[in-house]
């Protein structure tokens, strides 16, 4: 079944309504994601409908996407179900969302940042034999802008370079599979920033890593390239990790003691 993005079913609405279908399909996947919703249990759309104020078309829109992404589905003489988290799309950016805002947004950090490590290296490894100069002096720049973000402690500014970067190296690598990945690393990026997953100054060593990584792809060291991704990546975690300490949360979600 296709995925419904919020932007499609927007223009099958009217401005009024596709503002409460966000709203509503925002606080639903939420409400599956963070366990409030439990498999099994059954949605009514007309509890929904009187629930979040809105019409039935609205409603009906909302459960479509949820079907399209795996975390409902419709059964005879039973209804609406939700469905367990083994069917739901995982690589969704809604659903990347929404997990990133629940409980358990611990263990999608980190399933996402494993998948990181596994394609990113290799993505710096392509890109390096097959990126044009233009687009590797591009890349060079765009590393020199981070350190300064960084340096000044500018996070909006600096989130929106990050997400550039490795936009940029993934389309760099020529394999049109880690470039559908952009979408994907965006919303944990952003999630983390956010979620005060990130620290207040980048740490020198993630801002030098960045410009190796574009530094080797310029010179064509996709050896080094790949090296350089991979420490970010674990130094990206260790970033994460060190954060989850301090607010006492736990790999399963929720605070510790």
């Amino acid at each position: 079944m296709k995925s419904s993005s919020p932007g499609a079913v927007a223009a099958q609405l009217a401005p009024v309504e596709a503002g409460l279908h966000a709203r509503v399909l925002d606080r639903l996947g939420t409400a599956i994601c963070d366990g409030e919703l439990t498999p099994g249990s059954v949605l009514n759309i007309d509890d929904l409908v009187d629930r979040y104020a809105v019409s039935r078309s609205v409603v009906r829109e909302v459960l479509r996407v949820l079907a399209s992404i795996g975390f409902i589905e419709t059964r005879r003489r039973v209804g609406v179900m939700i469905r367990p988290s083994e069917h739901w799309n995982v690589f969704d950016p809604q659903v990347i969302r929404w997990r990133l805002a629940s409980a358990g947004r611990i263990v999608q950090l980190r399933s996402i940042t494993e998948l990181r490590t596994a394609v990113e290296p290799h993505a710096a490894w392509l890109a390096a034999s097959r990126v044009g100069h233009d687009e590797a002096s591009d890349l060079v720049g765009l590393a020199a802008k981070m350190w300064a973000a960084g340096k000044a402690g500018d996070e909006e500014r600096f989130l929106q370079l990050d997400i550039e970067f490795h936009r940029r190296i993934l389309v760099a690598s020529g394999n049109e599979m880690f470039v559908r990945l952009q979408d994907l690393i965006a919303e944990v990026l952003t999630g983390r920033h956010q979620h005060h997953l990130m620290p207040h100054h980048p740490h020198e060593q993630a801002l030098q890593l960045h410009a190796e990584v574009a530094q080797a792809i310029q010179r064509r060291d996709g050896e080094r390239a790949r090296q350089a991704m991979v420490q970010l990546m674990e130094q990206a975690f260790d970033e994460m990790s060190s954060i989850w300490e301090q607010t006492g949360e736990t790999a399963t979600g929720g605070r510790s003691g």
